[in-house]
């Protein structure tokens, strides 16, 4: 008589956990095949091979800041402000390469503007004298009728003073339009050598012959291409 009361809630429980089961199974909510996990492609060789090359060239700088670091006090304070200090000589340094590289000479921050600049535009302004000799030079080839050949004259005359106040910007593989599309020439001298150059181009390269008008204009524009304020940031 015991032995048939045990089985029964026995039987009882097996048909509890056989329904829980098939409930479970049906529940769409719960996933049951999981999709196998795949692996991350190994980096290409080309990818390993540039990383591995990077930090090779990286390695000494990164001594180098270690060595620098070891040199310094150890209040923390002091070390925001020694580093701080030596990010500023390093980008200065870098201002100074681009400003070498783009006007091809040393240059320093300029602080003020207008008739406060540095007076160091007094080193670039043409002596009068050379100028009036090169005015003179295409005035006698405009006497002659010789338009063309005089605001060619202008323009020689005209990268002379861009070699010698730029001297990183005149280099045998440019042309003059390329010339006058540097940025390193302030604004207002690039305009005034761009008309002296379109006059040319229209002669040389156009064909087309040069006016009295337009040799005039030319010559005035070289006359103030030639002047220190032209030359003004």
């Amino acid at each position: 008589m015991l032995i048939g009361q045990t089985r029964q809630p026995e039987a009882a429980t097996d048909a509890r956990l056989d329904e829980a089961y098939r409930a479970l199974r049906g529940d769409h909510a719960v996933q049951f095949d999981l999709t196998p996990v795949t692996p991350r492609p190994p980096a290409p060789e080309w990818l390993r091979t540039l990383g591995h090359w990077i930090a090779d060239v990286f390695r000494p700088v990164g001594r180098a800041l270690e060595w620098v670091s070891s040199l310094m006090p150890d209040a923390p304070y002091a070390r925001i402000l020694l580093w701080t200090v030596l990010f500023a000589a390093v980008l200065a340094l870098v201002w100074l390469l681009v400003q070498r590289w783009r006007s091809g000479e040393w240059r320093l921050p300029r602080w003020r503007r207008g008739e406060e600049t540095i007076a160091d535009e007094e080193e670039w302004t043409p002596p009068a004298a050379p100028v009036r000799a090169w005015l003179e030079e295409a005035d006698a080839l405009a006497a002659r009728g010789e338009f063309a050949e005089a605001v060619h004259h202008l323009l020689k005359r005209s990268i002379d003073d861009i070699a010698y106040r730029r001297p990183q910007l005149v280099r045998p593989a440019l042309t003059s339009r390329d010339i006058a599309a540097a940025e390193a020439i302030p604004p207002g001298a690039r305009q005034l050598f761009g008309g002296i150059v379109a006059a040319v181009e229209r002669s040389l390269f156009g064909g087309r012959a040069v006016s009295g008008g337009e040799w005039a204009a030319t010559r005035e524009a070289y006359a103030n291409f030639a002047l220190r304020e032209a030359w003004r940031a």
